[in-house]
């Protein structure tokens, strides 16, 4: 019979971790999966400018402190990968993890966060790894003195961007769109930044090279017009398709794949919560996963007492 936890959160990014914070200040026996890395895509965001009292902070330096804070309270960290939950009839959780070993909670909070969606076009999956990225943070300084392609228009599309111009010589960013989604002061950076290009109103349509990315052939959506952009790599950063198959089976999943909760964070099974990218929300900023987080823990908390009497 596995140990029952408390509460067992599942990611540890912004919202997994202030969950755990947050349930080991109330007591609570605390397990948090992760199957990667700390922080979740919070680590690999060089800078955070909009993080309140910090004018700017490295993603990874606010993971680090998260980190430690959730140890400090007790919190147990699990490196594991939690392929399956499922609820038992006692009302409690099993976790099924891909190590093999099972894991028992009284409570789940999920806060997976999402998978990078890939453009799909040919070259893509043949260059991953050979100049083909979705990380800027992680594979920037590679391309130092080179040009590089960003895939794009959002927040992340454009953040990233302006990372890559510490290393590239030349960074060029195609939307299919006339204008970008990205917040306001992040659209004005970009613009005002000698070192990058646009393609507006048009899509990369194919990656070519021998062994490493050479060129980028790029539609004009408008026009039809295709041309060719040559790249050194392509950084691809369309969007995020929620990750949910640990309980796909288990709770009801929007149209647009996310979670759907009440303002309490609570899915539609008792004692399962949802919390940061995964939720189907409005925003998804570190700040909103930090609140959701938050109020999960305390949800659970509740829950736990009320079903203990």
């Amino acid at each position: 019979m596995p140990e029952l936890y408390d509460v067992a959160v599942i990611g540890s990014g912004p919202a997994g971790m202030t969950a755990g914070i947050y349930a080991s200040r109330a007591l609570l026996k605390t397990v948090i999966f992760e199957k990667n890395t700390y922080g979740g895509l919070m680590a690999l965001t060089d800078k955070l400018e909009n993080w309140p009292g910090e004018k700017s902070i490295a993603g990874f330096d606010l993971a680090e402190k998260m980190h430690a804070q959730a140890l400090d309270l007790g919190a147990e960290f699990v490196s594991d990968e939690v392929l399956k939950v499922t609820k038992l009839d006692d009302g409690n959780f099993s976790l099924n993890t891909a190590s093999g070993k099972d894991f028992a909670a009284k409570t789940v909070i999920y806060a997976a966060g999402s998978l990078p969606r890939k453009a799909e076009i040919p070259g893509e999956k043949e260059f991953t790894g050979n100049g083909v990225s979705y990380c800027a943070v992680c594979d920037g300084a590679f391309y130092r003195g080179l040009k590089v392609a960003v895939l794009g228009g959002g927040d992340s599309a454009l953040k990233e961007a302006l990372y890559l111009t510490k290393f590239a010589e030349k960074v060029t960013i195609i939307h299919r769109r006339d204008e970008f989604r990205a917040e306001k002061i992040t659209q004005n950076e970009v613009r005002n930044n000698p070192k990058i290009d646009f393609a507006l109103n048009s899509v990369a349509e194919r990656i070519e090279g021998k062994d490493f990315v050479e060129k980028l052939l790029v539609k004009n959506v408008k026009t039809g017009e295709l041309s060719e952009l040559a790249v050194d790599g392509v950084f691809v950063f369309l969007g995020y398709i929620p990750e949910t198959k640990p309980v796909e089976n288990l709770v009801k999943i929007a149209e647009s794949g996310h979670i759907p909760t009440d303002s309490e964070c609570c899915t539609n099974v008792p004692g399962l919560f949802a919390a940061g990218d995964i939720r189907e929300k409005l925003v998804r900023q570190v700040s909103t996963a930090v609140g959701d987080g938050a109020i999960a823990a305390v949800a659970a908390e509740h829950y736990i007492s009320s079903n203990s009497k």
